[in-house]
């Protein structure tokens, strides 16, 4: 079994995840506590697999509390506060459940961390997942995945933008989206390709990055939510 840990300073919000927690088998929930001086002495003595972690907290709130962890487990922040979802992701959290929030959802934010949890098998890393090769006006450039902010359809070929320039590769936007890949680069209009790490802040249906401005196009706003575990 898995051994969980539940952080909340309300009583009712614990027991909910408790009552969940409840439903899964592969759960074991070790403690709950209401803050995260509790949580940091429990975590000291004893093994913990999955967090649950409440933002707004007297004397160290959730994302200052994660921020003191050297080797944290898998982390799934349980909060009323959207706007914490950033910061929350920059700090490698697994996902984000916006209270309340359904046992379906809870489920599927479990998933995900005991998917992380699973060895993975031991391979030669493949160099190929983390860049891309593009020709643009009789020049091949390579790109690492992490230096490209966004793709751009512009007309019939793709605008590749990085902080330090910008690359019009003879190549349609669908192709583009083929060659980077789903886990980083999500899809948040129908001309637009935007690399998740890099998102600074949304508001509205714009997403800010590195000095641009990207619109969330109407159709893609659902599944771009989902993804950043809004939703």
């Amino acid at each position: 079994m898995v051994p969980c840990l539940i952080v909340d300073d309300e009583p009712i919000a614990r027991q909910i995840i408790e009552t969940y927690c409840s439903h899964l088998p592969q759960l074991r929930v070790v403690a709950s506590c209401g803050n995260a001086l509790e949580a940091k002495a429990i975590l000291q003595q004893q093994a913990v697999s999955i967090l649950f972690l409440d933002i707004n907290m007297p004397v160290l709130d959730g994302i200052a509390f994660l921020k003191t962890l050297r080797q944290p487990p898998q982390v799934i922040f349980t909060t009323a506060y959207k706007e914490y979802a950033v910061d929350a992701f920059d700090l490698a959290a697994c996902d984000y459940l916006l209270k309340p929030f359904s046992l379906e959802r809870f489920i599927v934010a479990v998933d995900k961390a005991l998917a992380a949890l699973r060895p993975t098998p031991v391979a030669l890393p493949d160099k190929s997942e983390s860049f891309v090769f593009l020709k643009s006006e009789g020049r091949i450039y390579k790109l690492l995945h992490e230096e490209i902010l966004f793709a751009e359809a512009s007309g019939n070929n793709t605008k590749i933008v990085t902080p330090k320039q910008m690359i019009l590769p003879a190549m349609t936007f669908t192709r583009v989206e083929e060659l980077l890949p789903g886990t980083v680069f999500l899809r948040v209009h129908r001309s637009f390709l935007v690399n998740k790490s890099k998102i600074s802040h949304i508001e509205g249906n714009r997403i800010f990055l590195e000095g641009y401005e990207i619109p969330i196009g109407a159709n893609y706003r659902e599944q771009f939510l989902r993804e950043v575990g809004l939703a």
